[in-house]
């Protein structure tokens, strides 16, 4: 490993450590924490998400006495917990695991009287691995508008809008199958911006927007008539009157943001170090546009690096594997390739460890890699083309692989230049 590709990975490490679920749970708790359950009452435990397990081993030290304890995650990062059950759903399309999911929460809240207190823990990835259909909707037809909506190209504010509104759990709808107990709710943020209805689809928070917004959004970007029939029935009807939620408060306590923030103070003391964006947003080739552009104004009679965050998108026109982070790595080193001159690096990886359907983090490229791809004998245009960014990053080593974190807080991309 050469001294950029270990600086980059540290950084990155910085960014993940920060997001660590545990230590930023035990920080809140200890700052703010809760007072006894009420007379004849129970704390009953809840992790969704792609952080649950160390959320929920975190909770179970908290609250030692909590009657239940149910965790819902991906299946990398399952794992037995002593005190709670461990469920999984799928990522990024859900399954038949995931509707499981939906019904076991379903009945875990359902079962809360009004002197009850739900301590809800929920972090990204939460969407996809706990699924409840809305009446009149199978999982099947879930799965359809799910699969369209990875590769639409729209934004993730905009695919959980149509999300939630397909939905009996997500956009505040554990809050009325909890009703009347207190929720208590602690989120990890994987989405830019923090907004907390977007965050696994906000089971916790009010709708993104309504069922007729939904509508008028898959008709202006042309995803209307692919629709399942029934998933078309739904959103063309009236609003239906909604029961009470339960009484929710709802806390943050990490984001991209606050990791962007880590990268930054670990790297200023051997970088002149700048946080660049913390909204790399939209399609992966004007974000690589973005970066290279960044790197060419950046001073280069110095060590420099340059930090951003955000989520992008991935428009597919191909049959390759690979992940938004992957692909902006190709992009960037194919860019590079033509625009940049030192010794620079370019890392993009997803926080939580997974890159799309693969088992990359990510990307970690240089101003050789494109070349390296051809020399591996492979066709890198060829591979961005067929959206194939993963056979490209393997054929000249440059997968950032780090296994599952157990945290997701999006995104971190990080450029070092040294004269």
């Amino acid at each position: 490993m050469t001294e950029l590709q270990h600086a980059a990975q540290s950084l990155f490490q910085a960014a993940v450590d920060r997001a660590d679920p545990a230590r930023a749970l035990r920080a809140e708790l200890s700052q703010n924490p809760l007072p006894d359950v009420a007379a004849g009452g129970r704390d009953v435990l809840l992790a969704v998400g792609k952080a649950a397990v160390p959320l929920m081993r975190e909770a179970l030290a908290q609250f030692p006495h909590a009657s239940q304890a149910l965790v819902v995650t991906n299946p990398e990062n399952r794992v037995t917990l002593e005190g709670a059950t461990v469920i999984c759903g799928a990522h990024p399309v859900p399954d038949d695991s995931s509707a499981a999911a939906g019904r076991a929460v379903m009945e875990l809240v359902g079962s809360l009287g009004a002197q009850d207190r739900l301590i809800a823990l929920i972090s990204g990835g939460g969407s996809a691995l706990m699924v409840a259909p809305a009446p009149g909707l199978t999982l099947a037809d879930k799965a359809a508008v799910n699969d369209l909506l990875l590769a639409s190209g729209l934004e993730i504010n905009q695919m959980n809008l149509i999300r939630q509104q397909l939905s009996d759990l997500k956009g505040g709808g554990l809050l009325r199958h909890a009703a009347p107990a207190e929720v208590r709710a602690y989120i990890l943020s994987d989405v830019i911006g923090d907004d907390l209805r977007a965050i696994a689809s906000g089971p916790t928070a009010s709708p993104i927007g309504t069922r007729a917004q939904a509508r008028e959004l898959l008709q202006e970007t042309g995803l209307w008539a692919r629709l399942p029939d029934a998933v078309r029935h739904h959103l063309g009807s009236a609003e239906e009157a909604q029961t009470a939620p339960a009484e929710v408060t709802n806390t943050l306590i990490g984001s991209n943001r606050h990791s962007l923030q880590a990268v930054l103070e670990a790297a200023s003391s051997d970088w002149q170090a700048q946080l660049v964006s913390d909204q790399l947003v939209g399609d992966v080739a004007d974000a690589a546009e973005t970066v290279v552009a960044a790197a060419r104004r950046a001073p280069a009679d110095r060590p420099v690096a340059l930090i951003f965050g955000g989520e992008t998108t991935v428009q597919l026109r191909g049959s390759g594997l690979g992940g938004r982070n992957q692909e902006l790595a190709l992009r960037v080193a194919r860019l590079g390739a033509q625009q940049l001159e030192g010794n620079w690096i370019f890392l993009s990886g997803g926080t939580d460890g997974r890159d799309g359907p693969t088992e990359a983090a990510g990307g970690i490229v240089t101003g050789s890699t494109w070349q390296a791809i051809a020399d591996a004998g492979q066709d890198p245009q060829a591979l961005l083309d067929n959206n194939d960014s993963h056979a490209a990053l393997a054929a000249a080593n440059a997968l950032l692989n780090t296994g599952g974190t157990g945290t997701n807080v999006a995104d971190v991309q990080i450029f070092l230049r040294r004269p």
